[in-house]
């Protein structure tokens, strides 16, 4: 951030280690989590508000940390969803100019400074994501994880769109353009799944729990026997 610069390089450096020091502090322990992300202008009223509260409470009541980015909009409907159960409702939430204020359904909360930082800890602590409709920020989050998981620099996670009527105008044109012209393959496809279902994210997020499970026991069970 620009009142960053007024305190010179060295004193940010302190600051972002703390950012991350925080953020490792207190998440290593909430367990499985799935982040949701989505716009922070979509009100109570809105159909994808609502379905948020829905999925976000069946995906804490089967044994889920729900994360989301600690503000409005689908934010407050992923943490006031989870925060129905017993599970954790956390949110990360960012230091904007506007629309940033934290909603009161967070049960575990922290504040960033840097967009960066906090998308360390949503990517280190999820295992799953789930877009909800949302503007450049949910699409940021979206493209970085699947870069990240296309060139092999985050562990595979499922990355789930929701709301198959907002998002398939962007579905087209990267099978349209992207695909097409070669700049991507349908494997990268695989990484992506769609749909307006709650079950079916969960039984995403409940495949790849297992499947998880099974690899650390692989690599547990082979280094036991070398």
């Amino acid at each position: 951030m620009i009142d960053d610069l007024k305190n010179g390089e060295s004193w940010r450096i302190f600051r972002i280690i703390s950012e991350f020091t925080e953020g490792f502090d207190k998440l290593s322990d909430i367990g499985p989590a799935v982040s949701i992300f989505g716009s922070a202008r979509l009100s109570p009223e809105d159909l994808y508000y609502q379905a948020t509260v829905e999925l976000a409470e069946l995906l804490a009541n089967n044994g889920f940390a729900v994360i989301s980015g600690g503000g409005p909009g689908i934010m407050e409907a992923a943490n006031k969803g989870a925060a129905k159960s017993k599970n954790m409702s956390i949110g990360l939430n960012i230091m904007l100019p506007m629309e940033q204020q934290p909603n009161p359904y967070q049960k575990v909360s922290l504040a960033f400074r840097h967009f960066f930082v906090r998308k360390v800890m949503f990517v280190k602590y999820s295992m799953g994501y789930i877009c909800m409709p949302g503007g450049f920020g949910t699409l940021d989050e979206f493209f970085e994880a699947l870069t990240l998981i296309q060139t092999h620099k985050a562990y595979p996670f499922p990355l789930v769109l929701f709301g198959s009527e907002f998002w398939q105008g962007l579905l087209d044109w990267i099978n349209g353009r992207m695909l097409e012209a070669g700049v991507i393959n349908e494997n990268d496809l695989k990484l992506i799944s769609v749909t307006d279902d709650p079950q079916e994210v969960l039984a995403i997020m409940n495949r790849h729990h297992e499947w998880k499970k099974e690899r650390v026991l692989e690599a547990k069970t082979e280094k036991e026997n070398q």
